[in-house]
């Protein structure tokens, strides 16, 4: 039998966005908003997770990033979770929802989580990470450049841009004065590991401005709903030990007993779904008990 014999799947809209609601054989349990990572995304980049979800009774609603995303801060993109989470009440007609975040995504579903604390019921983060985005870049730049054979004074000094960029750009630094002295240093062997990617335009710049002043550390103690973490082992990305003592330090004791956390060993940023999905179904079950 097809997913389509299986389950519904509407087409909804979450503002001026394309988005879809899946929706499980019977009355929905449960609701989850999908929020995406990093850089563009489209409503099919969830892989198996929507329909693995649906078999256990749990509706989500997955919508496409803008092709204006550079131009968002996070508190855009947690108002269009909150959107979103709206759509799926209606759609699904199910109380109990939360968000689940993906990377960047996990940092949008506490904003939106905190923002608003009666409409988010719980959160999941695959991979977000519990430092501010300049520790998390700096954490992967840093192993990036070792992943190379850089040098350590040729890493050191890539991040010491790093650290001078984010400093500047935190300080209001036009976007376009900084991509110049960034374009000064090409010739430099850090270059292509610190400057490339999102930091290669003024408008990259602009967006990492934006939300320099992000931190989640100082949004854990007011979450007013139980988080599920799910992390990586072997994730590059993310400091993956950083982000479990912050989670632990900075957690309210609100919700223990409810909050969960689990380092799935050896998976990268992307932890192959099957080897999180049983814990994720089983937050769920908890949440809507």
């Amino acid at each position: 039998m097809s997913i389509e014999e299986r389950f519904e799947e509407r087409d909804v809209r979450v503002g001026d966005l394309k988005g879809v609601v899946m929706l499980p054989a019977g009355p929905a349990r449960a609701g989850l908003v999908l929020s995406d990572g990093s850089g563009p995304a489209t409503r099919d980049a969830w892989q198996v997770v929507p329909a693995w979800l649906a078999e256990r009774g749990v509706a989500t609603l997955r919508h496409d990033k803008p092709d204006t995303w550079r131009a968002q801060s996070f508190a855009d993109r947690a108002a269009e979770a909150l959107t979103a989470l709206a759509v799926l009440r209606r759609e699904a007609a199910v109380e109990r929802a939360g968000l689940i975040g993906y990377s960047q995504g996990g940092w949008v579903a506490l904003a939106a989580a905190v923002t608003a604390p009666d409409r988010v019921g719980f959160v999941v983060t695959v991979s977000g990470p519990a430092v501010t985005p300049a520790e998390q870049e700096r954490v992967r730049m840093e192993r990036a450049m070792r992943a190379a054979g850089l040098s350590p004074e040729v890493i050191e000094a890539g991040l010491r841009w790093a650290d001078e960029r984010a400093a500047r750009l935190l300080a209001g630094e036009a976007p376009e004065a900084v991509l110049r002295a960034q374009a000064a240093q090409r010739a430099e062997p850090w270059h292509p590991h610190v400057a490339d990617g999102p930091y290669a335009t003024a408008e990259d710049l602009g967006f990492v401005a934006r939300n320099a002043a992000f931190d989640p550390a100082d949004l854990l103690p007011f979450l007013p709903c139980p988080i599920l973490a799910i992390f990586g082992g072997a994730d590059e990305l993310v400091p993956v030990e950083r982000s479990v003592a912050v989670l632990g330090e900075r957690l309210s004791g609100r919700h223990r007993g409810r909050n969960g956390l689990i380092v799935v060993p050896g998976a990268g940023h992307m932890p192959p779904p099957e080897r999180f999905l049983p814990v994720l179904g089983e937050f769920i079950d908890l949440m809507s008990a």
